[in-house]
Formats: C-alpha cells, structure tokens, sequence
C-alpha cells in the first residue's frame, strides 16, 4: 500500500478565509475608536443659575450699552467684594448669581438710563495639554468642557476629549468628566486646570496598523494556497 504524505501546510488551507475574517474583524475594531472620536459632542450644557456663587479669584463680567467706561470683566477680591465703577464695592461672595445679577442691574438703572445690561459670572482657568492655544480662560461657568475647549482653538490633532481631567492645587479632584459636562455642575473652580490628553498610539495609528494587519493576513492567505 502507497502511503501518500501531505505537506504539512496544505492542511491549513483552509484556514485562509478564517484569517483573511479575523484580520478584517481586527482592523475594523481598531478603526472604531476613531471613528467615535470624530463624533461631536453638545457645544453648551446649561446649568441652574442660582447654584452658581461668585469666589474670590473669579470674575464679573458687566457690559452696558454704550457704556464702555462702566463695562469689562471685574475680579472678586480675596475677601469676596468686587470693585464696580459707578457702583462701588460690592459683596458677591455668598449670594446666588441670578439675585446679584438682578440687584446689580437694578442698581445700574437707578444711576444711568440703557436698554441693555448684561453680567455674567466667570471662572479663570487653566485649559492646558493637548490644545491649540494652552492658557487662562475666563469662561462662564454654564459653558460645557468642549466648549472650555473651544475657547482654548480646540483640541490638537493629537487631544482626546474622552480623556479630560480637573486638578486643583495639583491633585486630580473626583468628579464626572465629559465633552458634555457643564463646569458648575463640577463644581469648578477659578485656578482649576482642565488637562486634555492624548489620543492612543493605537489610535494615532490605526491607518497603519489596520494596513499591516490587512497585509499580512493577505501573505498568509497568499502562502497557505
């Protein structure tokens, strides 16, 4: 009797499209992550105003119709006052936002007589890591972190908006983070620094590591036929 032997090889042939699959099926998972990426997540989230106190470090920003000289951003001192022109100093610290507001600008309108009157409370922040223009922000405290972001010209091509972090006085604080979150709802404070990291290598590179896998199931399909 004639005993035929095989290669060992050409018993995984067949094995070739189960390869060709498990290359595709690698490939494609590991363009998903940036596909998500790309996805743009909600500019703004409002939050409630009368959660929303003045702290020493932060900022009034007033604007008056043709009232330059009354108008710009004001810091609140240590002690909790801002310095306002026309109205003098003013405690802030302690009372809810919507109520100063309301009192500010009643008290403008007994001094002056405008259609338009306009404040705002701002947090002074560091937007730093993977964006385009690291720096202090005064950013209204009802603006998203994408939007705290965008302010800082957006996230480099190489930042995560999945990957944020809030650090106070040098240590990360525990708190929910996302391109949606709103930064009074966080409790974010003037001298808080939003850290954006950086993307994966995995995900810096999936073009190429998505066309080696592809090239190299393509040699062991090519080899095993």
């Amino acid at each position: 009797m004639r005993i035929v032997r095989r290669h060992p090889w050409s018993r995984a042939t067949s094995f070739g499209p189960v390869l060709l699959l498990l290359a595709l099926s690698l490939a494609l998972s590991l363009a998903g992550p940036l596909s998500a990426q790309s996805a743009v997540p909600p500019a703004t989230a409002w939050a409630d105003p009368a959660a929303i106190f003045l702290l020493p470090g932060d900022a009034l920003l007033v604007q008056i119709w043709r009232e330059p000289e009354l108008s710009g951003e004001f810091i609140v001192d240590e002690i909790g006052n801002v310095s306002l022109p026309l109205l003098g100093v003013v405690p802030v610290q302690g009372v809810p936002f919507d109520e100063l507001r309301d009192h500010l600008i009643e008290s403008y309108r007994v001094e002056i007589r405008s259609p338009s009157i306009t404040i705002r409370p701002l947090r002074r922040i560091y937007v730093l890591g993977e964006v385009n223009r690291p720096g202090l922000q005064a950013l209204d405290p009802t603006l998203s972190l994408a939007g705290a972001v965008a302010l800082a010209g957006g996230a480099s091509p190489l930042g995560d908006l999945r990957r944020m972090t809030i650090v106070r006085e040098g240590r990360e604080i525990d708190a929910p983070v996302g391109p949606e979150i709103d930064l009074a709802s966080i409790g974010i404070r003037s001298g808080d620094q939003i850290y954006v990291g950086r993307r994966s290598w995995l995900e810096r590179n999936t073009p190429f590591v998505t066309s080696t896998v592809l090239g190299v199931a393509g040699i062991i399909v090519a080899i095993l036929r």
